[in-house]
């Protein structure tokens, strides 16, 4: 059934028992499923039976008891039945929307799923049957365009549709209910059906979702039905982790097929084995800055600080291409390398930072660190306006100073003396 909205059409009724009808969500051969909505903007999934099953008593009887094991159904992966009037003119019942693409969809306009991908969904779709067959219902149609991917994980609708139709018989061709290539062989063959039975139709759908083709191939109805009753599935296009468990869901016999229990255990176990393998061969992140860190000004900062922390260095002057503030209390660097100041202005020997010069470039400083070049000791700035390069100089010349005025005054003091009063 092809769940993509359209607009209503003219035959179409507005108004369902308590529901207002806004967009077609479907059609198919049991009747037509819109969306609608309650007086509390509840969204529904309803679907109204075709008037010609309408008048059929043991149609509406056995949909009578569809729906009545519909209600009994419990667990998360299917559609919860809302409401439903089985004595209406022509019979209805609404399910909970489910938002989101069909698998059938999904695989259609992205391609076949991955192992572990399809391994998750058939373990929720196993889980899912297995509250249904508690509940005494049989699905019998399951198929890719029955299972909805909803945000919270896939979703199994129209339940206890083909089971209503008392379609547990084949005699002829086209009276069978459900797709061919997706029907297990008791169906065809027209035998009883089982919990088994749904088994197979998962079997096939999860080989859908694998390869995005049906496992007995293509052609009509009854090359399709011979096919699934005769013919062994193909699986090459199944993940080697998969293809044994689809394939043993595909068995002719049921009594060879897997329980859905067992089938939601290896499938979690798949899944999870799958998730590790795919988490396992991504490349590894990097484990810190150091490992990919960008070359450049930034990268060589710390290094740096931390050559000139360990030579006895203190905090390098802001950065700028002017000279430092003439009032920094920073020392210079002392080490045998040190040369005189001079009167012109200059750069710094390279590698060498300058309290009266502009700061170093990073080129120079990679070339002092790797050893490649020179050390080329510069004049330093010690010129008018800039202080002294050397603070014991400073301190030599205070002293002369003192000592010279201290001296000047004490002559001019002893000149005074010796010519007395005047």
């Amino acid at each position: 059934m092809n769940m993509a909205m359209m607009r209503l059409r003219r035959e179409d009724p507005r108004v369902v028992g308590s529901f207002r009808l806004h967009r077609r969500l479907g059609a198919g051969g049991m009747g037509v499923v819109y969306l609608g909505s309650d007086k509390k903007g509840q969204r529904v999934a309803l679907k109204v039976i075709r008037p010609d099953l309408a008048e059929d008593q043991e149609f509406r009887s056995r949909f009578a008891r569809e729906v009545s094991a519909a209600r009994r159904i419990r667990g998360g992966c299917t559609a919860r039945l809302v409401a439903a009037d089985l004595d209406a003119d022509r019979p209805w019942f609404a399910t909970q929307y489910v938002p989101g693409p069909s698998l059938h969809d999904k695989v259609a306009d992205e391609g076949p799923l991955g192992a572990a991908d399809v391994a998750a969904v058939g373990a929720a779709l196993s889980e899912g049957l297995v509250a249904v067959h508690e509940a005494g219902v049989v699905h019998r149609d399951l198929k890719p365009s029955n299972i909805l991917l909803s945000p919270k994980g896939p979703r199994i609708i129209d339940f206890g549709i083909a089971w209503a139709t008392g379609a547990s018989t084949l005699t002829h061709v086209g009276t069978a209910v459900g797709s061919p290539g997706f029907l297990a062989p008791e169906q065809v063959r027209g035998a009883a059906v089982t919990p088994a039975t749904d088994v197979f139709s998962l079997g096939a759908t999860l080989a859908y979702a694998s390869m995005g083709d049906s496992p007995f191939g293509h052609g009509s109805s009854e090359v399709m039905l011979y096919r699934v009753v005769h013919e062994e599935a193909q699986l090459h296009g199944v993940p080697d982790a998969l293809a044994p468990l689809v394939r043993a869901c595909l068995a002719k016999d049921p009594e060879e097929r897997p329980s859905t229990l067992q089938l939601s255990l290896r499938l979690k176990e798949i899944a999870a084995r799958e998730a590790q393998g795919l988490a396992d061969g991504r490349p590894p992140a990097p484990r810190g800055a150091e490992t990919e860190r960008p070359t450049g000004r930034l990268a060589d900062t710390y290094p740096e600080r931390a050559r000139r922390r360990q030579d006895g260095q203190g905090t390098p002057p802001p950065r700028g291409r002017g000279p430092a503030p003439r009032n920094s209390g920073s020392s210079p660097r002392r080490n045998n390398r040190s040369v005189p100041p001079s009167r012109g202005g200059g750069s710094s020997p390279a590698g060498t930072p300058s309290r009266s010069g502009p700061r170093p470039t990073p080129a120079s400083r990679n070339t002092t660190r790797s050893g490649t070049g020179p050390r080329r000791p510069g004049p330093r700035t010690t010129g008018t306006g800039l202080r002294p390069a050397n603070p014991r100089l400073l301190r030599q010349r205070l002293f002369v100073f003192v000592v010279v005025t201290l001296a000047v005054a004490l002559g001019i003091a002893l000149v005074q003396g010796c010519q007395g009063p005047g």
